[in-house]
């Protein structure tokens, strides 16, 4: 018998938000060089849709070395120019900016606390990742206190196109928060 896939409304039927949902959304990222690569993106959604990001995660994947951080904290303005000249990206000045200075506040919190994922969950209830049970897609929150805490810190360390809300979206991508809803299919 064939069972039914059900998924996280939010995904639709797109292939790309599907596959992405069903093999990432939510489950737990521990290597910073993944935790970079969603920085990367979840900032740079900033104003837009997930799925325009996700359609152009492999222009950002060749524009930022891969997601290389070090490689990416060195980018100079002739970098910055040569950017906003890839139609793969969003050719925004600002984001693309944030994007090194990001990197270089990446690197200082690696330095500090051992790695990015110390970092991040020293904010979370006994370092371990929220697992959530929300009956639908409606009773998920934009933020959480958490996200607002961590935001705020981000902030305060320089952080830019990091607020509450992409924190909060930011959580759920690399699995410290899962948010499948309790009918999905991928809840774990």
């Amino acid at each position: 018998m064939h069972k039914e896939i059900i998924r996280c409304q939010w995904c639709g039927s797109d292939r790309q938000y599907t596959d992405y949902h069903d093999q990432e959304w939510g489950r737990q990222v521990k290597d910073d060089k993944t935790l970079f690569e969603f920085l990367i993106l979840e900032s740079a959604q900033a104003g837009l849709s997930w799925i325009t990001i996700l359609r152009r995660r492999a222009a950002y994947q060749e524009a930022f070395s891969n997601f290389n951080v070090d490689r990416v904290a060195e980018y100079t303005a002739d970098h910055v120019e040569m950017l906003l000249k890839d139609s793969g990206i969003i050719k925004n000045r600002n984001k693309v900016v944030s994007t090194i200075t990001n990197a270089q506040l990446f690197k200082k919190i690696q330095a500090e606390h051992g790695s990015f994922y110390n970092y991040l969950y020293s904010f979370l209830p006994e370092q371990k990742p929220i697992i959530n049970h929300w009956p639908s897609l409606q009773h998920i929150p934009a933020t959480t206190a958490i996200s607002d805490n961590i935001a705020k810190d981000m902030k305060k360390k320089g952080f830019k196109f990091f607020g509450s809300t992409i924190c909060y979206a930011y959580m759920q991508a690399v699995g410290m928060v899962n948010d499948h809803i309790e009918t999905c299919s991928f809840k774990y």
